[in-house]
């Protein structure tokens, strides 16, 4: 077992931390939150290091790296900056559309992608009544008789649903039943007839705006289709368990920015005569938070290490999901708690980063739902034969 980075991981971690420190100072990152949004040239700036291209196929420009190196990355940008940023998320969506994209798609998607550092579309998967319940979806399409689709149905959480021109949509075929797990994805332009937003106002995470976004007999095309009729439920599965090891690795950044903050605290609040390191009740936070810390963290590499391997991670992405979730918001609580009543203000930043953790925690599949995947495997795992 080998726990040590590469040189070139170690080069390109770094390049995350100059990057951090250049463009996300307090000021800015509060700017970037009460905009809700994140400016051209820190997008552009991303480009430019080449950190937007990691991950991304050689042939269209981009750096290929195996999972383990696109968790540090993601774990090093949340660390450093101590926020939440919207490179993850864009990194995600352009992979989507190089798997499953036509040529004429993904040279769309990645000339913008060039020349904004957005994907130009959202993701729109989840309804009102079908987040992890997939099933439950009842956005649908209707082919027509001069071979155009008719798109009817609501989505909910689209994150920069109201920013992007595009979403990629899925929706059933012909039929909204709960049986029916024909899907299809589809890029969607905003600009149709029959398509609206409603802003949704999140308490964490402000920098990536949610919305809910509506169709009304809108008039889609055959080019418009993303991928094969019929395989948009396979496609919406395929990559759950990566983004969830990536979300616990953005988790685990915000966490250990907030570990960084309260240790160093400890020794500079004096209360009653000596530093507050002193106590034993705040010894007994800092040695549980790390240990929170380093189970996270040995869990995550492991898994994505797995991925690279092309081990299945079905039991272990649900374990890490469900462990990071809980633990590293509870962590981030525990920084709060140690500032006292400066923690509960805007003068620190633990706060935001314990709300923001605390949306990982319903992000990708909520802890619950890693019960139910992980928890019928298990059983399945330990049973005797």
């Amino acid at each position: 077992m080998d726990f040590g980075l590469t040189d070139e991981q170690e080069l390109i971690l770094e390049s995350v931390r100059e990057f951090a420190s250049r463009y996300y100072t307090e000021e800015k990152i509060a700017e970037m939150y009460a905009a809700g949004r994140t400016p051209d040239d820190v997008l552009q700036a991303y480009l430019e290091t080449g950190l937007g291209f990691m991950g991304l196929p050689e042939e269209y420009g981009g750096v290929p790296c195996d999972n383990v190196t696109l968790g540090l990355i993601v774990e090093e940008i949340a660390h450093s900056t101590g926020s939440t940023t919207p490179f993850l998320n864009y990194t995600l969506s352009m992979r989507d559309m190089f798997e499953f994209g036509s040529e004429d798609q993904i040279k769309l998607a990645f000339d913008e992608y060039n020349k904004t550092g957005q994907p130009m579309f959202s993701l729109a998967f989840s309804e009102p009544a079908a987040g992890s319940d997939n099933s439950a979806m009842t956005c649908v399409t209707k082919k027509q008789a001069d071979g155009t689709y008719i798109l009817n149905g609501q989505k909910t959480w689209v994150t920069m649903g109201e920013v992007f021109p595009y979403a990629l949509v899925i929706a059933k075929d012909e039929d909204p039943a709960r049986e029916n797990r024909n899907m299809t994805m589809w890029l969607v332009p905003k600009e149709l007839k029959g398509v609206s937003t409603a802003p949704l106002h999140k308490i964490g995470q402000q920098i990536m705006p949610f919305c809910e976004m509506y169709f009304d007999d809108v008039v889609l095309t055959e080019d418009m289709r993303v991928g094969e009729q019929g395989q948009g439920f396979m496609n919406l599965m395929k990559n759950f368990e990566l983004e969830r090891c990536f979300i616990c690795a953005q988790d685990l950044g915000l966490a250990q920015a907030a570990m960084d903050d309260a240790a160093a605290y400890v020794s500079e609040r004096i209360t009653f005569g000596k530093p507050i390191s002193n106590y034993q009740l705040i010894q007994e936070k800092l040695t549980d938070m790390e240990t929170v810390l380093q189970n996270a963290r040995n869990m995550l590499y492991k898994t994505l290490w797995k991925i690279d391997n092309g081990q299945s991670v079905r039991i272990d992405s649900a374990l890490l999901k469900r462990y990071c979730g809980q633990k590293l918001n509870w962590v981030a609580s525990e920084a709060v708690q140690i500032f006292g009543g400066l923690g509960f203000t805007t003068e620190t930043r633990v706060g935001r980063l314990w709300l923001d953790t605390r949306g990982n925690d319903i992000a990708g599949g909520t802890s619950e739902i890693m019960v139910y995947i992980a928890g019928r495997q298990l059983a399945k795992k330990y049973a005797r034969q």
